[in-house]
């Protein structure tokens, strides 16, 4: 046995560590939560990390999931060792592969990182339905259980799949143990070298396909032979469990670590028995120790080898006094008698009992626990035994959730805490991107591995990740930590935003006796009387100990921007005491020069300024023993919310969403949910916010245009409109001609603003007085939240301009119109979400959206709330979001389905023309070319409608059903690169090929943006991202030139942060275009590595250098003799170097290797040369 090295990393670490370093190739395509393997892989590789055999891994992305499996398929047969990393609906686009694989025998592991499927809804979070969807593909099974496992089951796979030829599929839970950190033992690898001992892993170098010795594989067989063929290779399958089991005694002997294929942990004599296997497996043996300890009677049998089934281990395993069985699984099969794991097992035990190898058959339930990442805990282990020997056993059942419409869940205890009391605990409240979760990772590794603790973190934050709470859960001890469950009593709490304490019961999990430390905007000795009522209560009654800082102002005065992170991490350590004071803050203070190091001493020195402030100004809170505050806590939703927000959508913002019983989900029980509900969250996370200067305006609109998140707003109104505003509303005369005489008011939300500061950069005014002021400029919220508050709520009693009333031409006139798209969840700065919203305003009364996954999904109908919203007549964007690849066809079926809707009422309509009279010509006739002529379309359709109430027969109710389709629909298609460029390509070239009337519309970041930052044909050359660590070596896709091949397709690239007119210019073009149309956006996005405060002057420098050209492409021009090109920027007036000196992701490939850099820049400057050459030549061309 090797010295055994211990270090603290997750599961996908874990897991990528062993496949690396024991394969060949790893091919690789982004998805959450696997994408991390992937990433390692990369890593590594561009390091040149050597595999065992002294040769660096080959690293393959490809465009999507199904491609990878084809690559990985492709690989195996030319000879090479091969392994790639999925999850969830990407391993489904792996299925047909995966047949063929098992099929040809091919030694191959794949890693994935178990994930939900999409259903009536999307979940990046983690259970079984993927690998379920695979069990009969072929390939072997093998469940890993925790982070140690996901290292150790990973070098078992792959040693049992070149001794078994039989392909395996290497599991593990998605986020429970992809992404809990933990420390654990590391293989060297000397053990496995060990591990390769006897096996032939030259096999498929040996079996390869070469011309030297020329075989066919893949053929074409009929029924003569093909069945004998599958039943042929049963042999194979049959020796399975023994290898495996024969790999993990190997493994045992090297590592002192046994595994069996069934393991089974608790009282020999128990009669009761869970089935388990994932997670879960660790929650049931901790709540197992605690209870037979104290006198129960039970046990748990571990599934490892899921596929081929155990069916003679499990046997084994089981005690031969097990009376009962209980299986769970972490998967739901609508429709079947059972879930897997359970039908698997009833069978083998069923056999057994027949076969007579077990003398009674024990009574089996089966049931559902951790859909979706949903917590399992020792209590709910505890309830599913109690199940099992109650006098009404429930089979079927689910545990976790409250399900009060087939009454199958099971009740639980949820105070039934089994921890070891030697573990601290803490758990951290943060806000996503304020850096929060990074501080505690690294706080994890100064304490368990710098300090020689064992530790354990694991973060909870939803699909949106940045500006929505962040959970962090720490946990710390002396000895080995199994618990794989959330923290309901801590030690230690910490608040990093003070905002959560006015929404969110954040003191619940704080158990008497805990520390609390908050971020607070006010002094120690006010900070009390600014808590609501049910803080206090908690404290006194709890006693905890209260810490207070201003870690703002601190960031503030330190030069740390917003960044709050060191500064809390800094006081965690010196009042948590799990480390003395003294030494806690030299680890920190050595994190930190590790970690910034690369980015200047000033950087580093920034950092220690602020460690050394956060203990200067942090302070204990001395409260009364009584309550003093004179509030409440807010709640969720204001009053004036719809029932369905004041009832579901509030427990969802209230962080109570676990505890919504299945019959409150009738209502949306197929996944629609209403719109317009963001308006209701009122987050108020920004620290600052945008203050109007109604002097200095020049009521241009830009600042609006550019808001990510439609907080800033512009009315006109007359003076009786304004004679009961408040004081403090703002007021301008206008400035123009259309609306002569009437005030301008430009009004911002301050409880939706995020802080970004696009709109100060984005402002061309300057005072007079001090040229460094514009006309809107940030300032600390707390100086003008309330005022504003007020401002807004009568701002919005004022009406928006109507799209009939402004020519939608310029900023200023198309930011007098409603945004139908607000407040989102999209990160602060985002350079995405200010085109979708400028598309609602435009044509948002008549759209129909496909949204592709990724991104813009995420901010588009992320619950708890949505931004899409309506109009004052009810009319808005409707929105639909299918899977991440097939988004084009998804949007060109809603196309096809509007166009035969129409085609249906227009027959209709003309079978009725002599009962309806002259109102079917006006509908027939209207063009609906402009939005007075579609508002006079839906008048006809009322007009059509009421004259139908008056007619009989099925033709006019058929009519009356379909007429809405008379009004015109306006299709868009939106996603982002990775998207449009990579998985989706194929399907966009369809649509665009189509001829049909649909707009696509790409937010162009670069990379995948959703899932971390992944390189995709979109970045562009000589950019770092993940997978292309080293910087992409080949150009940016050119797609609007592959759309502007066919000639019947309108096409634009466009900036905001260069031209914002040209933005507006070509959706309105595209808009009229009777055809396919796409426009590209550039949008810049904080995996770009850039201050997103500065993300205009990104974009702007990118059109300034050539290597973003605007420019609209228009094929109705060619019938005016005129060139289809138009291009609208001037030749490149500065150097790419400039652009790209300026961005984090050209700057780590010129500091890393600054050779490369300057030959990658050489040929880019190169390219972007070209393009524009061969642009100007196109745009003289008739």
């Amino acid at each position: 046995m090797s010295d055994v090295k211990m270090k603290m990393m997750d599961g996908n670490e874990a897991a990528a560590s062993v496949a690396h370093r024991m394969n060949e190739v790893c091919v690789i395509y982004p998805i959450t939560p696997s994408s991390p393997m992937g990433e390692w892989a990369d890593a590594w590789s561009a390091a040149k990390q050597k595999n065992l055999w002294g040769v660096i891994p080959f690293v393959q992305e490809m465009q999507s999931e199904a491609g990878a499996a084809g690559a990985c398929h492709g690989s195996l047969q030319a000879g090479a060792l091969t392994t790639t990393f999925t999850a969830s609906q990407g391993l489904l686009l792996m299925i047909p592969n995966m047949y063929k694989i098992a099929g040809e025998l091919s030694p191959f592991v794949m890693h994935v990182a178990a994930r939900s499927l999409a259903y009536h809804a999307l979940s990046i979070y983690g259970d079984h339905s993927d690998v379920m969807g695979c069990r009969q593909t072929g390939f072997a099974m093998l469940c890993s259980n925790s982070v140690q496992e996901a290292g150790d089951m990973a070098a078992i796979a792959q040693t049992s799949t070149l001794r078994s030829r039989v392909p395996f599929m290497h599991f593990f839970d998605g986020f429970r143990t992809s992404h809990e950190i933990k420390k654990i033992k590391l293989i060297s690898d000397d053990d496995l070298r060990a591990m390769l001992e006897g096996v032939d892993y030259k096999f498929n170098a040996k079996h390869a396909l070469k011309p030297e010795a020329p075989v066919i594989r893949g053929t074409a067989q009929n029924p003569d032979v093909f069945f004998q063929g599958r039943e042929a290779q049963n042999k194979y399958y049959d020796a399975v469990e023994g290898i495996v089991q024969e790999e993990m005694d190997k493994f045992a002997k090297i590592t002192g670590r046994q595994y069996h294929v069934v393991d089974y942990v608790g009282a020999q004599d128990a009669e009761n028995v869970i089935v388990v296997m994932g997670s879960g497996a660790e929650t049931v043996e901790e709540a197992i120790e605690y209870l037979n300890a104290h006198g129960a009677k039970l046990g748990v049998l571990k599934v490892h080898l899921y596929r081929p089934f155990p069916a003679k281990a499990l046997i084994k395993a089981l005690p031969a006094t097990a009376k009962v069985v209980s299986v769970l699984d972490r998967t739901k099969e609508s429709g079947s008698l059972g879930e897997p794991l359970y039908l698997d097992v009833v069978t083998a035990l069923s056999q057994a009992f027949a076969n007579g190898e077990i003398k009674a058959l024990p009574k089996i339930y089966g049931g559902r626990y951790g859909l979706s990442s949903k917590e399992f805990t020792p209590a709910m282990a505890k309830a599913v035994f109690d199940n099992a020997v109650s006098a009404n056993p429930i089979n079927g059942f689910s545990v976790g959730i409250t399900d009060d419409v087939t009454n199958k869940s099971l009740a639980y205890d949820a105070t039934f805490d089994v921890e070891p009391d030697d573990v601290v605990r803490a758990v951290f409240f943060g806000l996503g991107a304020d850096g929060t979760v990074g501080a505690n990772k690294n706080s994890i590794k100064i304490i368990a591995e710098d300090a020689g603790k064992y530790g354990q973190g694991y973060f909870v934050y939803d699909s949106r990740k940045s500006g929505s709470m962040t959970t962090s859960h720490l946990r710390f001890s002396d000895n080995a930590i199994r618990s794989a469950y959330l923290i309901n009593q801590a030690d230690f709490v910490a608040c990093h935003q003070f905002q959560f304490m006015n929404k969110v019961d954040i003191l619940h999990i704080a158990k008497p006796g805990a520390t609390f430390l908050l971020n607070a905007p006010y002094p120690h000795d006010e900070v009390w009387n600014h808590l609501p009522k049910e803080v206090q209560e908690q404290i006194i009654s709890k006693k905890l100990k209260f810490y207070t800082i201003n870690a703002i102002e601190v960031a503030r005065a330190t030069g740390m921007g917003a960044r709050i992170n060191t500064i809390m991490q800094a006081c965690f350590f010196a009042i948590s005491n799990i480390l003395p004071k003294d030494e806690a803050i030299a680890q920190i203070k050595a994190a930190i020069k590790k970690t910034y190091s690369k980015k200047g001493d000033a950087i580093v020195q920034k950092n220690y300024a602020a460690v050394d402030a956060s203990l200067e100004h942090m302070f204990e809170v001395t409260y009364p023993d009584h309550v003093t505050s004179t509030f409440s806590r807010l709640a969720p939703v204001p009053a004036d919310a719809p029932e369905f927000v004041q009832g579901l959508t509030a427990k969802l913002i209230a962080d109570k969403g676990d505890s919504v019983k299945t019959s409150e989900l009738q209502e949306v029980i197929d996944g629609t949910w209403p719109t317009g509900t963001t308006q209701y969250e009122k987050r108020c996370i920004a620290t600052e916010i945008p203050v109007w200067d109604p002097e200095t305006c020049i009521q241009c609109g830009k600042c609006s245009i550019v808001c990510p998140h439609g907080v800033i707003r512009m009315k006109v109104a007359d003076e009786a409109q304004l004679a009961s505003a408040p004081a403090t509303l703002k007021r301008a005369d206008y400035k123009g001609k259309e609306f002569a005489g009437k005030k301008f008011i430009l009004q911002i939300s301050a409880e939706d603003c995020t802080g970004c500061g696009l709109c100060v950069s984005a402002c061309p005014a300057k005072n007079k007085a001090n040229p460094e002021l514009h006309a809107i400029n940030m300032d600390h919220i707390e100086n003008h939240l309330d005022v504003e508050k007020a401002n807004w709520k009568f701002f919005e009693t004022l009406p928006y301009v109507k799209r009939t009333e402004v020519a939608k031409n310029l900023p200023k006139t198309t930011q007098m119109i409603r945004p139908l798209f607000e407040f989102s969840g999209a990160c602060a700065g985002c350079g995405e979400t200010p085109y979708i919203k400028l598309l609602t305003q435009l044509f948002g009364d008549r759209m129909v959206v496909a949204n592709a996954t990724g991104c813009s999904s995420i901010y588009s109908g992320n619950l708890p709330t949505t931004p899409y919203c309506k109009d004052e007549k009810g009319f808005g964007p409707a929105w639909a979001n299918s899977l991440f690849e097939d988004n084009a066809e998804f949007g060109l079926g809603m196309r096809v389905s509007v166009d035969q809707g129409e085609e249906t009422a227009k027959s209709l309509l003309n079978e009725l023309k002599g009962q309806l009279g002259e109102i079917a010509d006006k509908i027939l006739a209207n063009p609906q070319s402009n939005d007075a002529e579609i508002d006079a379309q839906r008048d006809n359709v009322k007009e059509l409608r009421a004259k139908l109430a008056g007619i009989s027969g099925d033709v006019a109710a058929h009519l009356n059903e379909v007429a809405d389709y008379l009004i015109k629909k306006s299709v868009w298609i939106i996603g982002g690169d990775g998207w449009a460029y990579d998985i989706g390509f194929g399907g966009l070239d369809h649509a665009i090929a189509s001829g049909r009337n649909v707009n696509i519309l790409v937010v162009d970041t670069g990379v995948y943006s959703n899932t971390g930052g992944q390189q995709s044909k979109a970045t562009p050359m000589g950019a770092s991202a993940k997978f292309a660590t080293a910087g992409k070596e080949l150009p940016k896709k050119d797609l609007a030139m592959i759309a502007m091949s066919y000639g019947n397709v309108y096409v634009a690239q466009v900036a905001m942060g260069a031209n914002d007119t040209q933005v507006i210019k070509a959706m309105n073009e595209a808009e009229a275009f009777d055809g396919p149309s796409l426009i590209i956006a550039y949008s810049h996005c904080i995996n770009q590595g850039l201050n997103m405060a500065e993300g205009l002057a990104h974009q702007k420098d990118a059109v300034e250098t050539g290597s973003w050209p605007l420019y609209r492409y228009n094929p109705e021009n060619i019938k005016e003799g005129k060139a289809p090109l138009m291009l609208d920027s001037k030749a490149p007036t500065k150097p790419l170097a400039d652009y790209m000196a300026s961005e984090t992701r050209f700057q780590v490939v010129n500091k890393m290797n600054p050779e490369r850099y300057s030959q990658l820049l050489d040929k880019a400057q190169e390219g972007v040369n070209e393009k524009r050459s061969l642009l100007e030549h196109m745009s003289q061309y008739k």
